[in-house]
């Protein structure tokens, strides 16, 4: 069944609700799930009549609540090997044939929503190609605007380069895209410097800022006692920050205060099982939970933080100043160190890595004891400097009512 009144087989979009459609691969942590649902929760929250429906890969996109006018379609999972290459979580099918699958559901999910407008996270061709039937059908329509949304790091420029040449990602990004928006600052990082995009590319990008995190209407009580937040993330790599973390409590009797550890859900059973014979062996100095899909409390209320360096737990860090200690991870790719390092040098954060400090027992100490001595990220930013940091929701719910008030065929300015 179709909606609204068509003429030459184009639907006539002046007597519908702005819709939008939002695009992440999802195929490891979850990163670009959360990306993509504060993303359309502002987008929605600011255009009252709108919709946003969100594509994902991720495997627990159903832990999740969704803001209203808000709805997801889950993607076959695929899981990244240690060697590189991928396999189906679950349905027994070659990746060849995963890919099929996912490309056709996405195509057939735009022809049915008809987006006015499509953001894609990150990869602009999608997961090995998938995207492309979609954006070669929403291009060949003319109605739907095409943006391409970056984080503020992605990955070590040399890297990025051939990576971006391998996928073609440059020509599609140069050919399809209407705007390309960059959640973050120029004067923080700039996420594409090693990519020959060109002036064409180039004017078609915006900085947004990055993208504050808020207490929902529904958020739970906050914990009663002083304690600092210990979050890897997804956790799918943070087992040895998890460690070390344990270890400077077990080490060290007289540390402090308590420990709210959030593992993630993608920490291995076993090796939570191993993590929670020693919680309890701490003799309540240390608490630890699985999963917290509002993890925002428990970051709004610590004394501070130990983390990984993600970009949504440094856009976390930022939005409820939290004095944070960012323990990045270098592989499969510099991201979080690029981050960290950065964020370090502008006085936002502290980073503990291994060449400089030793991820030691000892370091890890040092730095939980010294977390009330650090300056607050927003002591960085005083007198003006990185002016509109945390700005990002708020430029992009105003892009979209600048792109949805373009007729068909007309460039943004």
């Amino acid at each position: 069944m179709t909606t609204g009144r068509t003429y030459q087989g184009q639907r006539l979009r002046g007597d519908r609700a702005p819709r939008v459609m939002l695009y992440s691969h999802d195929t490891f942590g979850l990163g670009h799930l959360r990306r993509s649902r504060a993303l359309a929760g502002a987008i929605t929250c600011a255009a009252p009549d709108a919709s946003a429906l969100i594509l994902t890969g991720s495997p627990v996109a159903g832990r999740f609540a969704f803001p209203r006018r808000v709805d997801h379609v889950r993607l076959p999972g695929v899981t990244k090997r240690s060697d590189g290459s991928y396999v189906a979580q679950t349905l027994g099918m070659d990746i060849e044939e995963i890919t099929e699958l996912r490309a056709a559901l996405i195509e057939t999910s735009a022809r049915q929503y008809d987006p006015d407008v499509l953001i894609v996270d990150k990869e602009p061709t999608g997961f090995r190609g998938e995207l492309l039937p979609t954006l070669d059908f929403l291009r060949a329509a003319g109605r739907a605007k095409l943006v391409l949304g970056l984080r503020d790091v992605l990955d070590d420029p040399a890297l990025l380069s051939v990576e971006w040449e391998r996928k073609g990602a440059i020509e599609v990004t140069r050919d399809y895209y209407d705007e390309i928006w960059v959640y973050g600052l120029r004067e923080f990082y700039d996420p594409v410097a090693g990519l020959n995009l060109g002036p064409s590319v180039r004017s078609r990008m915006h900085w947004t800022g990055y993208l504050r995190r808020e207490l929902g209407e529904s958020a739970p009580a906050p914990l009663a006692d002083p304690y600092i937040l210990i979050t890897p993330g997804g956790g799918g790599d943070g087992e040895f920050m998890v460690d070390l973390v344990l270890s400077a409590y077990e080490r060290d009797p007289d540390l402090g205060p308590h420990a709210v550890i959030v593992y993630g859900p993608f920490l291995s059973g076993d090796t939570r099982a191993e993590f929670e014979a020693r919680v309890a062996r701490l003799g309540g100095r240390v608490s630890a939970v699985g999963f917290e899909s509002q993890i925002e409390p428990l970051f709004a209320n610590a004394q501070g933080v130990v983390c990984m360096g993600g970009y949504n737990t440094f856009c976390e860090v930022l939005s409820f100043d939290r004095r944070a200690v960012i323990v990045p991870r270098t592989t499969p790719r510099l991201e979080q160190w690029l981050r960290a390092s950065r964020a370090e040098e502008l006085g936002l954060v502290r980073m503990l890595e291994d060449g400089r400090d030793g991820l030691t027992v000892e370091a890890m100490i040092r730095a939980i004891r010294d977390l009330p001595n650090q300056p607050l990220p927003s002591q960085a930013t005083a007198g003006g400097r990185l002016s509109g940091l945390l700005d990002g929701l708020d430029y992009v719910t105003r892009r979209v009512t600048a792109l949805l008030e373009l007729q068909p065929g007309q460039a943004a300015e």
